[in-house]
């Protein structure tokens, strides 16, 4: 079998020599001989092995993406096959959430003037749900409203009505509150609803690419697999 030095297999990726007998010892490739003076000896199959590793990084992850390779190459390809079922899992979740919070958006009431603001007893019955319920979500950081320095009562500014508005489409939708917070951090970072709903064709972007990367990084596995297998 044709014999490779690591850096005729690092060109090919951009990487250093260093990085490929890093990624040996750390069982992303299949170990590999030495010459009497102690060089390592690569073959076109350590070559195959990187590709696959490489080609895995995009979907999975440079952590996952090493461990798929490590128990592919330990001989323990259910494990690989795991691992990859969650991340499929993962992107899955990742599409009902987007959706979630497009739902979320459309079904979103007109929001009050400006200058409207209101308090804990009429936004409640506007939700159709208990003060307690806001109160809740207050806690776990969902809404913020200000206090009335003179009162003491809770304040809602129209933003805050959207916020608890989308809370409470997200928690219809079955999304629990620490799923929501950072959904509702995204809107509040974007400056409202509107940024948002432009970044969602981002987001959307994102996941249809991991999407092909996925079936890209499967097709260099089972390539990999089947010469090892042979």
């Amino acid at each position: 079998m044709r014999q490779l030095r690591p850096i005729d297999l690092a060109r090919e990726h951009g990487l250093s020599a260093q990085a490929v007998r890093n990624y040996e010892d750390m069982g992303i490739l299949p170990h590999t001989g030495r010459t009497p003076t102690g060089y390592r000896v690569y073959t076109p199959l350590h070559a195959q092995a990187l590709r696959t590793f490489i080609a895995l990084i995009p979907s999975h992850g440079h952590h996952v993406g090493a461990a798929i390779m490590r128990a592919v190459n330990a001989g323990k390809p259910e494990e690989a096959l795991r691992l990859i079922d969650e991340s499929h899992a993962q992107l899955l979740d990742d599409r009902r959430t987007l959706t979630a919070v497009e739902n979320a958006l459309r079904d979103l009431a007109p929001p009050p003037p400006e200058h409207g603001h209101t308090h804990i007893g009429p936004l409640a019955r506007r939700l159709g749900i208990r003060p307690a319920t806001l109160r809740k979500w207050e806690h776990a950081g969902l809404i913020r409203p200000r206090r009335d320095p003179r009162t003491g009562y809770r304040v809602y500014a129209p933003a805050d009505v959207r916020d608890a508005q989308l809370a409470h489409q997200l928690r219809r939708g079955g999304y629990l509150l620490e799923q929501i917070a950072p959904l509702l951090d995204q809107v509040r970072t974007a400056g409202g609803v509107e940024p948002l709903e432009a970044a969602l064709a981002g987001w959307h972007d994102r996941l249809s690419a991991r999407g092909l990367a996925m079936l890209a990084g499967a097709a260099a596995l089972h390539a990999y697999l089947s010469e090892i297998g042979g």
